[in-house]
């Protein structure tokens, strides 16, 4: 029996998930966590610049404002790149798409870098919807790709690297904004372009790279290209269970072709996958984590954690999230997904309760803060062991080539919608510490939902989960069941 290592090893297959994962995910999560520590040096500048250029102070509210934009751009960026996965995918193939998203988000650097001397916050509003843009793209196709290179029984694993990236940029994003490394106010400009540094290896490395065999095979017609693939990623071998696999879904497809997403939003066979996807990724949303990961500074300083130690705390969060998604990549083949997502999301149910009430005792004794501060960090390595790690495979498992592409555009749109909403209101909501209490809510509706409806899609081929989903039922209707006494009628 190969270890988990060895099949790993016996191709690219390692290499080029290393590849596209500092290319995909990992843009996102430094991104998301990169602006925490420079956002005084950031603010300080929008003040610089608008007395520079109005020669008069902005109000507190005008700074706020300006900083909420700031933020919230890069998610509507993300907006527009998942609405345009289906269209460029199909075009350039998922290789293709990651090289074109790589030199998106240089050219964003690149801005970026250039905004300080032109003394422009606007130039930075602009670099961010470009980076949230990139991210948009690169983050659905890379996992779109992972998915689609992974043999059935690591599938799970395969997919799940695209969580670890995030969390290692999330990571790096800390790291770099540390005062002893790029963490002053001359230099905030460049902890933001740290990035494109990985693009390029991305832009030098990928070419060399298969293209993903479902991809070749499902959507080109090229058998041989896909096997060529298949050895290529995986070593030598007949591939003759894969190969059978796709023959029949490919049969699968030909029964129901490609969908665009109106259409699949039509679609009652899918009905239960959308709406599990939907709730699970709205749940993310507004379970607390986006909101940790892009103003940790600006809550750890609203929980009363000195100025001098939020980067210190930030970095021990970062660490902490890292080692607990590669730990749920080695669990998930043998716990599934269910347990993941329905234990971890009521865990930080739990968790979002108990910061609530200690962020209100923060003022009676010097070590409440800390316990708000561990608090926190407890709720984030419940979603990185649990919702952050195994959403994205279920994600990339729930639904077959035809309608993949417009899935991951419909869920995309929401999840970046959300996220923009998050990144406008927050800032204004920060010091209320009753915020929280919502994350508890949509923490308890995941949990509750995931264990009662969401089926188990461990070691399942993509055709089985689907006739998993089918048979859903609640109070003994489903979908399709209405479906057929609307035809009926």
């Amino acid at each position: 029996m190969e270890t988990l290592l060895q099949q790993l090893t016996r191709g690219n297959a390692l290499f080029l998930i290393i590849i596209l994962g500092i290319g995909g995910t990992f843009q996102t999560g430094y991104h998301s966590t990169g602006l925490s520590s420079p956002s005084p040096y950031i603010r300080r500048f929008i003040n610089s610049s608008w007395y520079d250029r109005y020669e008069e102070t902005p109000s507190p509210q005008t700074i706020t404002m300006i900083w909420s934009l700031i933020v919230s751009m890069y998610a509507a960026g993300g907006l527009f790149g998942a609405v345009s996965v289906k269209l460029v995918s199909g075009m350039l193939g998922r290789k293709k798409v990651m090289i074109c998203n790589s030199f998106i988000a240089i050219v964003a650097a690149g801005i970026m870098l250039t905004s300080k001397g032109a003394k422009s916050y606007e130039m930075i509003i602009v670099a961010r919807i470009l980076y949230g843009y990139s991210a948009g793209l690169g983050g659905s196709i890379h996992l779109m790709y992972l998915g689609e290179i992974s043999p059935r029984k690591i599938r799970g694993t395969v997919t799940l690297t695209s969580a670890t990236f995030v969390s290692l940029g999330k990571l790096f994003g800390q790291i770099f904004g540390l005062s002893e490394i790029l963490g002053h106010e001359e230099l905030w400009n460049i902890v933001l372009c740290v990035p494109a540094f990985f693009s390029v290896v991305q832009i030098i490395v990928l070419p060399f790279l298969p293209e993903a065999p479902r991809y070749l095979f499902l959507e080109k017609g090229d058998d041989k290209a896909c096997k060529k693939a298949l050895q290529s990623l995986w070593g030598q071998g007949d591939y003759k269970q894969e190969m059978d696999e796709m023959l029949a879904e490919q049969a699968a497809i030909e029964a129901a072709p490609s969908k665009s997403p109106l259409q699949l939003l039509r679609d009652r066979t899918v009905r239960w996958q959308l709406l599990t996807m939907s709730i699970i990724y709205c749940c993310n949303q507004l379970s607390g984590i986006t909101a940790i990961s892009t103003f940790s500074f600006d809550i750890f300083l609203a929980a009363g954690v000195p100025r001098d130690k939020i980067r210190y705390v930030t970095l021990g969060l970062g660490i902490s999230e890292m080692i607990t998604y590669i730990s749920c990549g080695l669990l998930i083949e043998h716990t599934g997904r269910r347990p993941l997502i329905w234990g971890g999301y009521g865990f930080m149910s739990a968790c979002w309760v108990l910061v609530t009430i200690t962020l209100n005792l923060k003022d009676s004794s010097y070590w409440v803060p800390y316990i708000s501060a561990s608090l926190i960090i407890l709720s984030t390595i419940f979603f990185s062991g649990g919702p952050g790690g195994a959403t994205h495979t279920v994600y990339s498992e729930i639904f077959n080539q035809s309608n993949r592409l417009a899935a991951f555009v419909l869920i995309g749109t929401q999840r970046w919608l959300f996220s923009a909403v998050m990144g406008l209101v927050f800032p204004f909501l920060i010091n209320a510490s009753y915020c929280f209490v919502l994350f508890a809510c949509m923490c308890l509706l995941a949990s509750l939902y995931t264990f009662f409806i969401l089926p188990e899609t461990k070691g399942k081929t993509l055709l089985e989960i689907s006739e998993e989903f089918k048979a859903i039922t609640v109070c003994g209707k489903s979908f399709l069941e209405e479906k057929r006494v609307e035809t009926k009628l």
